[in-house]
């Protein structure tokens, strides 16, 4: 069912959203279901960093930064929510209003959805676009400005890495350092040619839905300052808040302020698909693959994955909050239409 016309960009029609059709036991399920996997994630990392070490890094933490931490949860959801809001604008047109934006952007931080926060924003954009092409390409760019903005910091710290002359690994630098500049240039060049990959499959179809990511980000540029501006400072907001709750984590466990360049690569690292893109917001993946990035960084292991089990309470547990917050007003915003 397409939105009504007039209707559908202020005020996206959420009639068709079935992941607001889940009942009470549909969504315990799925948020046990994830913590299940979260546990068990957590619990085979500590074994292998060792059970013993990880008690001791359990004793004596410096609790101050926990509540820091937890802290920058708001300002982190008040960068995305701009962030989203503005790739709704491309090319002029109005934005969705913030308190429907900050429902579905709860929403998708939460676990109700399998296919992760791009599923709800999938079908949330479906409603509020001309064609369910170009709900996927606002999608698409929502998370193309997401690597757009983490990706060169990344790239950044592993440079400010290799100068100070570390023992870290080659391997965890230089595809940040090289792949992402170049990988920039040729997102753009490859723009002239995007229309070669269109409704094709495989590989072509996946290159081709890379290129709408990219070509999302072109149009931000040219739609207004304004708009530009609100999309890349707000994402740098929450990738920002976001890494600053792992390095206060990682302060509150380790003892000693951890080096910023070698906690941004290894957020990224660990982050190969971020939390809103992977499915019930990374449950499980997250925390297996978070504490060996930061090993590879030189962090203790047994350091490593309690500070990211510490984080991702902030991360994914806390903000289960706000997403049932989020879903219930969504839900009252379908029955009043």
């Amino acid at each position: 069912m397409s939105a009504p016309k007039g209707h559908s960009v202020l005020v996206p029609d959420l009639r068709e959203r079935r992941y607001l059709d889940r009942s009470r036991g549909e969504i315990m399920l799925l948020v046990v279901f994830a913590a299940m996997l979260a546990t068990g994630a957590v619990a085979g990392v500590a074994w292998a960093a060792g059970l013993d070490a990880v008690r001791d890094r359990l004793v004596h933490p410096d609790l101050l930064w926990l509540p820091v931490a937890a802290a920058v949860l708001l300002p982190a959801y008040m960068g995305y929510i701009a962030a989203y809001r503005a790739v709704t604008e491309v090319e002029g047109e109005r934005p969705l209003d913030w308190r429907a934006t900050a429902a579905v952007v709860a929403t998708g931080f939460g676990v109700f959805h399998v296919r992760g926060g791009f599923g709800v924003d999938l079908e949330a954009m479906h409603q509020s676009c001309d064609s369910p092409a170009e709900a996927r390409s606002r999608v698409l760019g929502l998370g193309a400005l997401e690597y757009a903005v983490l990706a060169p910091a990344a790239s950044i710290a592993a440079m400010l890495v290799l100068a100070e002359g570390t023992r870290i690994s080659w391997g965890m630098t230089l595809p940040w350092a090289i792949a992402v500049p170049l990988g920039f240039l040729f997102g753009f060049a490859a723009l002239r040619h995007h229309g070669r990959f269109h409704r094709r499959g495989g590989l072509a179809g996946a290159i081709a839905g890379a290129l709408h990511g990219v070509d999302i980000l072109r149009r931000l540029a040219f739609t207004s300052p304004r708009v530009a501006i609100s999309a890349y400072a707000g994402m740098t907001l929450y990738w920002a808040a976001e890494i600053f709750a792992l390095w206060a984590m990682l302060h509150a466990f380790l003892g000693h302020a951890p080096n910023w360049p070698s906690v941004i690569v290894g957020y990224a690292t660990g982050y190969a698909l971020t939390r809103r893109t992977l499915p019930l917001a990374g449950a499980g993946v997250v925390e297996a693959l978070l504490p060996f990035a930061l090993s590879w960084m030189s962090y203790p292991l047994a350091a490593a994955v309690v500070a990211v089990g510490a984080y991702r309470i902030v991360n994914l547990w806390l903000p289960l909050v706000p997403a049932l917050a989020g879903l219930r007003a969504e839900r009252r915003a379908r029955l009043v239409m």
